[in-house]
């Protein structure tokens, strides 16, 4: 007696994915499910919807490409690293290991950093991974003058490669730590921005995502998790122009800790909310 032939109608193979995902615990099964099915057909998610619910049939290999890749999200490995890229605002993004994977939450972070930069002004974007806060920046304000800093140097290599993939003339990308890679002849900047890593060394992620695949630089920043934003504070002063803003994410609990960091040279310090209402950005100007 022969073994059943393994399904490889669209509508199948996506109720099964649905199902392991479900069941592996991840958020967003049917999204996720989905949005594999796309990638392996090389269509829009709107048109994989549609093929399955027609039930049309897959080529074996692409379904048995489809079944691995459910397989490896269901073990948690992220959806963008199975994809190869992340959507961000108003741009793409090419991600994968070794580099921290941009969050939505940080959207709001990059909506600040726009508020508060003028008509061909300048803006420095501090440990900035991917590039997804610089290069969104660079994106919608092509009179904008950019920099980005980076240390990590598998960091630095995806960043570079976004930058030639966004297009973006008007951003420039620099290796080196964040404390000492800006120059005062680099500036001054309008703004100052950052999303440093600010988990405490101590605690341990809750998303497996997170836990197993982001790389734990972009994720820890000492015994409070401070340590990278007081080198983040300390370079905005010396690079800022008067009146200029300063603007950092950080953990939800850690807005009261983050405004303590700022001295009698900030004022109108504010610490805002993301799209989930948890207090994630603070806001400063110098001087």
């Amino acid at each position: 007696m022969t073994a059943a032939p393994a399904p490889r109608r669209a509508d199948e193979l996506l109720r099964a994915a649905m199902g392991h995902l479900q069941l592996a615990g991840v958020q967003d099964p049917r999204v996720d499910a989905e949005l594999l099915l796309a990638h392996v057909l090389g269509v829009p998610r709107g048109r994989a919807q549609a093929l399955a619910l027609m039930g049309s049939a897959l080529p074996a290999p692409v379904a048995q490409r489809y079944r691995d890749l459910v397989l490896r999200r269901g073990a948690r490995e992220p959806l963008q690293h199975l994809t190869g890229t992340a959507g961000f605002r108003r741009i793409e993004l090419l991600v994968g290991p070794g580099v921290f994977v941009p969050r939505p939450e940080t959207e709001v972070l990059v909506e600040h950093a726009l508020l508060g930069l003028p008509q061909g002004g300048s803006a420095v974007d501090l440990g900035t991974g991917s590039g997804a806060i610089a290069l969104s920046i660079a994106h919608e304000r092509p009179d904008a003058r950019v920099l980005a800093v980076e240390r990590s140097p598998e960091a630095f290599a995806w960043a570079e490669r976004n930058r030639e993939h966004v297009g973006a003339a008007n951003a420039r990308i620099v290796q080196g730590d964040l404390a000492d890679a800006v120059g005062e002849e680099d500036g001054p900047f309008d703004v100052v921005v950052s999303n440093p890593p600010y988990v405490p060394d101590g605690m341990v992620p809750r998303d497996p995502e997170v836990q197993r695949f982001d790389p734990p630089a972009a994720l820890y920043g000492g015994p409070d998790g401070l340590d990278p934003m007081r080198a983040v504070v300390a370079v905005a002063l010396r690079v800022l122009r008067p009146g200029g803003l300063l603007a950092v994410e950080h953990g939800e609990l850690q807005g009261a800790e983050v405004r303590g960091l700022l001295g009698p040279e900030w004022r109108d310090a504010a610490t805002h909310p993301d799209l989930t209402g948890r207090d994630r950005v603070t806001t400063a100007r110098l001087g």
